[in-house]
């Protein structure tokens, strides 16, 4: 008898643990912090490498998030003067992830990118700009002060990268 009351106290015990627990959990994973430029910029650096030069990046047009478990993901226009026509179009934002993403249901692993815009889509390539992952773009006629490059969450859950009104969904 003695031995049965112990199991139902335990067992009360757990089940009050895992209440308090859950929750805390559930609050840890969906956590994640929208960075401003300001905050982005001392994370990234002030040039950066891509398809054999070096490009000035645009510290002030950037933006990222920071999950709850401190791995980010991190974008910021760059100056792309000095590339080709082809090139251009299709990096116009670096483009950081520290952990597997979906970019418009498509996952991403994690890595160093150039991101941009050609025609309805948008494209990410690796640091030599070959195509990875193209996906088509939402366009926000309702955003009344586009900026040049912007994160912010998504009331559906995620997050999405404008490009001016132009903007797609990445999420965990």
């Amino acid at each position: 008898m003695k031995f049965s009351g112990m199991w139902k106290a335990t067992a009360a015990g757990m089940m009050a643990l895992a209440m308090v627990v859950a929750p805390a959990m559930s609050k840890a994973q969906s956590g994640a912090t929208v960075l401003k430029p300001a905050e982005v910029e001392k994370l990234l650096p002030a040039s950066v490498f891509y398809r054999g030069q070096s490009a000035t990046t645009q510290l002030r047009n950037s933006g990222g998030v920071k999950f709850a478990d401190g791995f980010y993901v991190l974008t910021t226009l760059v100056d792309t003067s000095g590339y080709s026509t082809g090139i251009q179009s299709k990096y116009a934002a670096y483009f950081i992830t520290e952990v597997p993403i979906k970019v418009g249901g498509v996952s991403l692993r994690a890595g160093v990118y150039g991101v941009g815009i050609v025609g309805s889509k948008f494209v990410v390539t690796d640091v030599g700009a070959h195509d990875l992952l193209s996906v088509p773009l939402s366009d926000d006629a309702q955003l009344a002060h586009p900026m040049p490059l912007e994160v912010k969450a998504d009331a559906a859950g995620g997050f999405r990268l404008y490009i001016q009104r132009k903007f797609v969904i990445f999420n965990r």
